[in-house]
């Protein structure tokens, strides 16, 4: 008979991780009655990112990963910037087109009376 597969929440995870972390995977498993595969996948999860265990856990590699992280987003928010100045610019010109427009209609059904 098949074993039933266990769900553990999020927040068991990253407290697993952190376990792991100061006294080892293997006696984190045992402590925590875990397959020894499933802290390790966790751990793994952790280093790669792809489980948030919190401030304060994070490896050299993952930190450089995140100041790469920053580095990108912050030249997002200056494309941005610039995006959002050129789009008013336009829209201040269509506003003066539109006000001229306007204008020159006026001028001529005055005209045409």
């Amino acid at each position: 008979m098949a074993k039933k597969q266990r769900k553990y929440d999020m927040d068991f995870k990253i407290q697993a991780v952190k376990l792991a972390k100061e006294i080892g995977g293997a006696k984190a498993a045992a402590e925590l009655g875990i397959p020894e595969n499933t802290m390790y996948a966790w751990t793994k999860a952790a280093r790669e990112g792809r489980l948030d265990a919190g401030p304060g856990s994070h490896t050299p590699q993952t930190a450089m990963t995140l100041a790469e992280e920053l580095s990108v987003l912050r030249r997002q928010v200056r494309e941005q910037e610039k995006e959002i100045r050129r789009l008013k610019e336009e829209n201040e010109f269509l506003e003066e087109a539109s006000a001229f427009f306007a204008a020159s209609r006026r001028k001529s059904v005055k005209g045409r009376e």
